[in-house]
């Protein structure tokens, strides 16, 4: 743009402020007598009707200049004027830059050992969430187990509650992990070890359709064998020991892509026998503590410690141990799962007990959840087992009776007067054992008048003798089998006492 173009632009600039900016005060005097439209500077184009702005040639003075819309005395608010009577002011522009911005020196490099390294907390192995999953999924294939006030409470001085896990299909807690284990696999199983979990498995993989083998030794007797085959699982007889058949068993499930699986501490099995823990609190209000049996497989006691802790940090959680097998016990004193207990443990009254049944991740969770762990004898396992015969009407295993041994042998005495759940494996063995093999025709139980004739006891001896079968004598109470003994071995001085 040339300067004169630039001397218009800045002429027609200026009208406008005035317009918009000028006062009507100022201009009223002028307005009378001149109208604003009639007012030459208005008119952008040549002052005279076909003139041009040639005629009036535009100079660097006052000829030919426009005058302005601007009021000299009002200049103070505009700031000086660059054309001023007629002449052009040239200022000198200087380039002012804007604050120096100060970049801050890079970082010193570190070494990895200066800097503090803030451990994350270890993931917690088995969650309630876990457990609360695995209920939802097997609440379709698992029972609800009842919790019932027991007989025995009036007896103790407490308020005795039971969960019959016998009333399981297979007569164990153990289903409860076993099937949210199943739920997650796709291919064939394979078992080698004759126990309740062994069982529980052939049973939920056949129901759900999922290709069951049993490898199991020589010396596993027929009865034994045909539980698993009514169950629907193949069962294969293979060596003559347990090592044999496990072997085997891993080989099989190696050269035919199955999964060989026995009893472990995976999350998911342990989430499972958790759920046991949910059923208890849910079932028995304002529960005060909770005993649970830890022979053998120790996952039932984390799993329902990790249950009953989320829902109520205040309920303990107790468990029981066998006197000659304290796996637990002895691990919390070392801090570590004991590997070599150098025990031998009654077979068979505790014969799951199993030295890898103590994993790592389930010795953290019982160290952590677990209120308090104690152990009771065989003999006051055996007494709890009749007391629960005579009060509850059934039969259950050492390991489901350690729970009231412990009370029996006064070593709870903190929870007299308390509510609490004995956590029994229960194993209702078909009403009786004795009645059982009654039916069988394999005990045969008579009573028989002797005579006063010298002779009849020796006669009757005889023929028992030559039938080769084994003698029971039932007495009426203890003092009655001490005087028995004590008059035999008076007589018979070689008589040998079967062991208890």
């Amino acid at each position: 743009m040339n300067f004169a173009a630039q001397l218009f632009y800045s002429s027609y600039l200026s009208e406008r402020l005035e317009r918009l900016y000028s006062p009507r005060l100022a201009l009223k005097d002028s307005e009378e007598n001149d109208p604003f439209w009639q007012r030459e500077e208005l008119h952008l184009g040549p002052s005279q009707p076909g003139a041009s702005y040639k005629c009036c040639p535009i100079s660097n003075g006052t000829v030919g200049r426009r005058p302005t819309l601007i009021e000299p005395e009002r200049l103070k608010d505009f700031g000086e004027e660059e054309l001023l009577n007629g002449d052009v002011k040239v200022y000198d522009t200087k380039v002012v830059g804007g604050p120096e911005i100060m970049l801050m020196d890079p970082p010193k490099t570190r070494r990895v050992s200066e800097f503090r390294i803030v451990p994350r907390p270890p993931a917690q192995y088995l969650r309630f969430e876990d457990i609360s999953a695995a209920a939802f999924r097997i609440q379709s294939g698992i029972q609800k187990t009842p919790c019932t006030y027991s007989r025995l409470s009036k007896q103790y001085g407490m308020e005795i509650y039971l969960k019959k896990e016998h009333l399981h299909y297979t007569g164990s807690v153990k289903e409860r992990g076993v099937l949210y284990l199943l739920t997650s696999l796709t291919q064939g199983v394979i078992v080698a070890t004759d126990c309740n979990f062994s069982m529980a498995v052939a049973h939920h993989a056949v129901e759900l359709k999922i290709p069951m083998f049993v490898i199991m030794p020589s010396c596993v007797s027929s009865p034994r064998l045909r539980i698993y085959r009514d169950y629907g699982a193949m069962v294969i007889s293979y060596g003559s020991t347990g090592h044999d058949s496990q072997n085997h068993a891993r080989h099989l499930a190696k050269e035919n892509g199955y999964l060989y699986v026995e009893e472990d501490e995976s999350a998911a099995y342990l989430a499972g026998l958790g759920t046991v823990g949910m059923e208890i609190y849910e079932q028995v209000p304002k529960l005060d503590a909770v005993v649970v049996p830890a022979a053998g497989q120790y996952g039932l006691l984390a799993g329902t410690a990790a249950a009953i802790k989320h829902l109520n940090s205040q309920t303990l959680v107790i468990g029981v141990e066998p006197e000659g097998f304290p796996l637990l016990l002895q691990s919390l004193k070392t801090d570590s799962p004991v590997k070599d207990m150098h025990s031998n443990p009654n077979k068979k009254l505790y014969g799951d007990l199993m030295e890898r049944s103590l994993g790592v991740n389930t010795f953290q969770l019982s160290k952590k959840l677990v209120d308090k762990v104690i152990t009771v004898s065989e003999e006051d396992s055996l007494v709890a087992m009749l007391r629960f015969q005579e009060f509850e009407r059934s039969t259950v295993d050492t390991e489901g009776a350690m729970g009231l041994a412990a009370i029996l042998a006064g070593q709870l005495p903190e929870l007299r007067g308390k509510r609490h759940s004995f956590l029994n494996n229960l194993e209702l063995v078909r009403q009786c054992v004795d009645r059982a093999l009654v039916l069988d025709d394999r005990v045969s139980k008579f009573s028989v008048q002797l005579g006063e004739w010298p002779g009849d006891m020796a006669k009757l001896l005889d023929v028992l003798s030559r039938e080769d079968v084994e003698c029971v004598v039932e007495t009426r109470d203890k003092s009655q089998s001490a005087q028995l003994r004590k008059t035999l071995s008076d007589r018979y001085p070689s008589i040998f006492w079967l062991d208890r």
